[in-house]
């Protein structure tokens, strides 16, 4: 088991850092301003933005989450993670410099390995480019989110087209994207992990109604978590089928595994300038005339966060190994394992952070507060804690009863 990174890998990082420091830090707080206040409905992109995604792709640094090297970097899942922590310190503005942003990133490489000619020349040709941005429409307001067997939306073949009813919400960045990627039941009698069919559909079709963004902690502002109705929404279903029918729930789950861990080696990145901030004020302001940093509370939130940024790198590192050896579906323990703990770390880093700087902390003067903002919802987004709780202790107790059945075995004489 070799976690070291290539050769490779650690140039792009050093690529990486450099463009971080140069050109996404000085203007964090500008471009965040500018996804707020310039996405629309024909703006993917604020001014500011397209600007630096152009100096990323100059660089070759472009497409990093891509496994594929005919479109992406072909990096290795493990090789990505510490690329992909770097990217994680600016939680929100990095990832749309190298056009590694959610959920355009899952949506690519589904596009990539399901989608026919005609859809990847539509589709996922000018999302490779940059030119547009996509979304992704499962969850549901009136079914569990976690359970993505038991939706609701619907779609029906009329002559040639699937025509759409139901309603989504939680749909991620949809404000500016020009295509949503839409799970609806599509053979309602059928085996329940075969009702569903991912269906393209363009954001400007009749019927595709964009109803309201949600708060998400009181921000409601830039692309957004939408609620979207469907309401006979008709797409030609040659066109718009994407892997086959019945091929739904298949797909997001090939979708998910790199995508759990994607947002988990962000969230690292988060967890360690959030630990630098700490610390760098905990240097810097005094109580009662001693330093913060003199104080014992204080170090323990400094050694803690320490000690648990590492233990939750190596846990994410061995998903992403074993991802890279025996594939999504052999590592599901290891990914819901990672799922569980790295989200829960990294805020309580940040928390501590908060905490450290006081009402500095609270309010949008430094990173901090949309950090927590921006990644609570992971705990939920992906799969809940709890659901990835059950998938871990199902497959402890399912080892158990194997160990058990064959100790209980007789040997023969």
């Amino acid at each position: 088991m070799d976690f070291e990174p290539s050769d490779r890998a650690k140039a792009l990082l050093e690529r990486v850092r450099a463009f971080m420091d140069e050109h996404v830090y000085p203007n964090e707080r500008e471009a965040e301003e500018a996804l707020d206040r310039e996405v629309d409905a024909d703006t993917p992109f604020p001014r500011i933005l397209v600007e630096l995604r152009e100096k990323a792709r100059s660089e070759g640094l472009w497409n990093l989450a891509l496994p594929d090297p005919e479109v992406g970097s072909g990096l290795s899942n493990l090789d990505y993670g510490v690329v992909s922590e770097e990217i994680g310190r600016a939680t929100l503005v990095a990832p749309y410099c190298f056009n590694v942003q959610p959920p355009d990133s899952g949506n690519m490489e589904i596009l990539g390995e399901h989608a026919t000619p005609a859809q990847r020349e539509r589709w996922l040709e000018p999302l490779l480019d940059g030119d547009i941005r996509s979304c992704y429409s499962m969850t549901e307001p009136d079914t569990a989110g976690s359970d993505p067997t038991g939706l609701a939306c619907a779609a029906v073949l009329d002559g040639g087209d699937w025509v759409i009813n139901g309603k989504k919400w939680w749909t991620t960045n949809a404000l500016g994207a020009q295509v949503a990627i839409v799970m609806a039941v599509t053979d309602p009698d059928g085996p329940k992990h075969a009702r569903a069919t991912m269906i393209l559909v363009p954001t400007d079709t009749k019927g595709f109604t964009m109803v309201r963004p949600l708060s998400n902690m009181g921000h409601t502002a830039g692309p957004g978590h939408w609620e979207i109705h469907y309401e006979d929404c008709r797409v030609p279903a040659d066109l718009s089928t994407l892997g086959g029918r019945g091929a739904g729930f298949k797909i997001s789950q090939d979708r998910l595994g790199p995508g759990r861990i994607h947002h988990c080696m962000r969230l690292i990145g988060v967890a360690e300038r959030a630990l630098e901030l700490m610390c760098e004020r905990a240097q810097s302001r005094e109580m009662f005339g001693t330093a913060l940093a003199e104080r014992q509370f204080i170090q323990d939130f400094i050694a803690t966060s320490r000690t648990e940024i590492d233990q939750a790198r190596l846990v994410t590192w061995h998903a992403a190994w074993k991802l890279d050896q025996v594939g999504n579906r052999a590592a599901r323990e290891e990914l819901s394992v990672t799922k569980l703990a790295v989200p829960t770390m990294a805020l309580n880093v940040v928390d501590r952070a908060i905490q450290v700087f006081g009402g500095a902390g609270v309010s949008d003067d430094t990173p901090l507060a949309g950090m927590y903002r921006y990644n609570r919802m992971l705990r939920i987004g992906d799969g809940a804690d709890e659901v990835h709780k059950q998938v871990i202790a199902r497959m402890e107790l399912a080892k158990v009863g194997k160990r058990a059945t064959a100790s209980a075995t007789p040997v023969a004489s």
